[in-house]
């Protein structure tokens, strides 16, 4: 059953809404926002983006956490640098990990003896960890909860987006997924379900040439304005293809460059604007 009180949804729901709820609550949990950070398939930086937004939000002065309900291909904890640490839970939930600047992290991995080791489950028991994540991980007071969702359109993503009060959703993609059928399949699922989508990030956008400094397209991405426009949506920032962001699991923000710095201090601006 819902709990309304400790719902970041609470109040701007309408009766015939609250009657039909399949969301559920922890009430010793304080959420604010929820961001789901969404791709249409694998491998275009989504768990990158869900971590470099955290840190920014961090930055901001807000307190944030992340969710890492990619079950089968967890990442955040080596995103975040706490690979090989684990959860402990206490009679009254799972206490999320850490990290030294203080955001709060929890993931499959957290809770496994061997981060190697395959998580071969079907996808029932794989949509309830993460409803658990939701229900029985003590949060606490955030700000910002960060939902790193596994890629595509199926049980984890439409779990989520029904049990657990999603403010918007933060789409990744590079500029040739950016116009194919795949992210309009995703952004089409998320809109099905009356949640705003806040915008999208083009990753990979361009490498930047070492010795000219010019933005070199790597993708054909021409028809990119021409998506946004048709389904009303707004980029939240480019960010090119480069070693200091493939690297932050091994560096964290060490080696950003001031380009991308500045392009996530936009990007969590835009999110925090979208959502006041």
């Amino acid at each position: 059953m819902a709990d309304c009180n400790s719902c970041p949804s609470n109040n701007t729901c309408s009766a015939e809404q609250q009657s039909t709820c399949t969301i559920k609550n922890n009430p010793n949990n304080h959420v604010k926002n929820i961001i789901g950070v969404m791709s249409g398939k694998g491998g275009v930086g989504k768990s990158t983006v869900s971590a470099l937004i955290a840190r920014d939000l961090k930055d901001k002065g807000y307190k944030v956490g992340v969710m890492d309900a990619d079950i089968t291909g967890p990442s955040i904890p080596r995103l975040f640098q706490i690979e090989g640490e684990r959860a402990v839970a206490n009679n009254s939930g799972i206490i999320p990990i850490t990290t030294k600047d203080g955001i709060k992290i929890m993931s499959l991995n957290l809770l496994m003896e061997e981060e190697e080791k395959p998580v071969i489950w079907r996808g029932p028991l794989v949509s309830n960890i993460v409803e658990q994540f939701w229900t029985d991980v003590l949060w606490g007071e955030l700000d910002y909860l960060i939902i790193d969702l596994p890629p595509g359109t199926g049980d984890v993503a439409l779990t989520v987006m029904q049990s657990i009060p999603i403010s918007g959703v933060v789409m990744v993609s590079v500029p040739q997924d950016l116009v194919s059928m795949i992210v309009a399949k995703a952004v089409n699922m998320v809109k099905k379900l009356n949640i705003p989508v806040l915008g999208i990030v083009e990753n990979m956008s361009y490498v930047l040439c070492p010795d000219c400094n010019k933005k070199i397209e790597i993708f054909e991405g021409e028809n990119t304005w021409e998506f946004l426009k048709n389904y009303n949506l707004e980029l939240l920032g480019e960010l090119p293809m480069g070693k200091d962001i493939a690297g932050i699991s091994a560096t964290g923000n060490a080696r950003l460059t001031e380009d991308v710095k500045t392009t996530f201090e936009q990007i969590g601006s835009k999110i925090v604007q979208a959502l006041n």
